[in-house]
């Protein structure tokens, strides 16, 4: 079922992501890690993939060869095991990055195997020492070239497709208007709904709604939640995704000290504060980053639906 068919704001709903394991797993451990999650019923499970891995052997006549490897589970097998084993929708990721046309409607052509009704298309993350993202010869260089594209494949306008986007501002564009803006282009290219980035601040996401709406996009717009659950990650979470953390929350785990679970309570409050503000304000679903660990997260969920 396609997740814009399952949104009501008079039954909102979790929905989860889960990183794809590193290679060693079994499938019956990932499949335990989701179990505790499956209590609060999620509608559908986002499935991350991330671009191969690249590096540089050196050969005995001084030059290099390029290799490219690949350290965690392939999306389309989590997804087939998530779907055989929870009856539950799945929505991997699509990434331009490091991927051409090629095989991206190879890939397509699987999820239409699995009867997999959505995916998010994203256009992925630079490699390691690139300043700027750099599209791989013969693939895509922006989201929005990736909606269309899965659009024009054939099956393609079977899917849903999501998007995903920056309440506090992609850190590649010029300006809020300017990330609006980019986000419209992946609407009107053809996607169904948003799934923002983390944010911790509610004020942050409905002004960034107001201003989509302003801007003609009428989709529906899904916020992404995330528990703070180490007191490093108040450096590390701004450094990955370019966001910012309120005072009071930043404050609180300054306070805490080497308190571990101290921190992680904090963190499981201030997330449940926020959910329930969303629900409070109506949002259909509410979409949790589970970062390969659901403790805080079933804390979290047991709080809130």
């Amino acid at each position: 079922m396609r997740i814009t068919d399952l949104l009501d704001p008079r039954h909102p709903f979790p929905s989860l992501e889960i990183v794809p394991p590193l290679g060693g797993i079994t499938k019956d451990e990932l499949l335990g890690n989701i179990a505790p999650l499956m209590e609060f019923k999620p509608r559908y499970i986002n499935v991350t993939t991330h671009r191969d891995e690249v590096r540089f052997v050196s050969l005995p006549d001084g030059t290099f060869r390029r290799e490219v490897t690949r350290s965690r589970v392939s999306p389309v097998a989590v997804c087939g095991s998530i779907q055989a084993r929870y009856q539950v929708e799945v929505v991997p990721h699509v990434i331009c990055a490091g991927n051409t046309a090629s095989e991206i409607e190879w890939l397509i052509q699987d999820f239409q195997y699995l009867g997999i009704d959505n995916v998010m298309a994203l256009r992925g993350d630079s490699l390691t020492g690139e300043k700027r993202f750099t599209p791989t010869p013969g693939g895509f260089s922006h989201a929005d070239e990736l909606v269309r594209a899965i659009r024009r494949m054939e099956g393609g306008d079977r899917f849903c497709i999501g998007v995903g986007a920056y309440p506090e501002k992609h850190f590649e564009a010029a300006n809020s208007e300017t990330d609006i803006a980019f986000l419209k282009q992946k609407v009107d290219a053809g996607a169904d709904c948003i799934i923002t980035q983390m944010f911790f601040d509610n004020e942050v996401f409905f002004r960034f709604v107001d201003r989509c709406r302003n801007a003609g996009i009428s989709v529906p717009i899904i916020p992404g939640l995330k528990p703070l659950t180490t007191a490093r990650q108040v450096q590390l979470l701004p450094e990955s995704f370019s966001i910012d953390l309120p005072v009071e929350l930043t404050e609180a785990v300054r306070k805490a000290r080497d308190d571990r679970e101290a921190v992680r309570r904090i963190g499981v409050e201030w997330c449940t504060a926020q959910c329930r503000g969303l629900l409070y304000e109506g949002v259909p679903a509410v979409h949790f980053y589970t970062m390969g660990k659901s403790t805080s997260v079933v804390e979290v969920l047991r709080n809130c639906f």
